[in-house]
């Protein structure tokens, strides 16, 4: 079982998951490519920081939602190759929407690599779409930029 929560990026076992999200995406891309937030913005008000842990509460996952004007913007998406397989990243992904709809955020977009098949997979399947650079980015050949409108779950009544 896993569980997932907004928790503080700043935590040890957190910023070395961050840390291995930035070993494997640093050799893949150039320093000009590389689009990812410092623990000075994840702490930030606005912005929204999960965390996935596994029954024994080990760290196997986590993401940001940025508030940003009119969308949020994913950031530090990441579930490491031992978690992989699981539907974690689909779970997380599908909580930190839920966090930007509760923030009024109904669009959700986000920036990643183009070589990163298994992260392109995961956004495809949940019904992201490509889409032109957004917000400060710039067209960059390495980057994939994608959005989705979110949808709120019918209420039960």
């Amino acid at each position: 079982m896993i569980r997932i929560a907004i928790e503080r990026p700043d935590q040890p076992e957190v910023i070395a998951l961050i840390d291995a999200l930035d070993a494997y995406q640093k050799p893949l891309y150039p320093a000009e490519s590389h689009h990812g937030i410092d623990m000075a913005a994840l702490t930030a008000p606005g912005v929204v920081f999960a965390v996935a842990r596994d029954t024994a509460g080990q760290v196997c996952g986590c993401g940001a939602v940025v508030l940003m004007d009119g969308y949020g913007e994913l950031k530090r998406m990441y579930v490491p190759p031992q978690s992989r397989g699981r539907g974690l990243g689909a779970a997380l992904l599908e909580f930190l929407e839920g966090q930007a709809l509760a923030h009024q955020r109904p669009l959700l977009r986000l920036e990643t690599g183009n070589r990163q098949p298994e992260a392109l997979r995961l956004y495809a399947r949940a019904g992201y779409a490509e889409r032109a650079p957004f917000g400060h980015y710039l067209p960059d050949p390495n980057s994939v930029f994608m959005e989705k409108t979110l949808c709120a779950a019918p209420r039960k009544t």
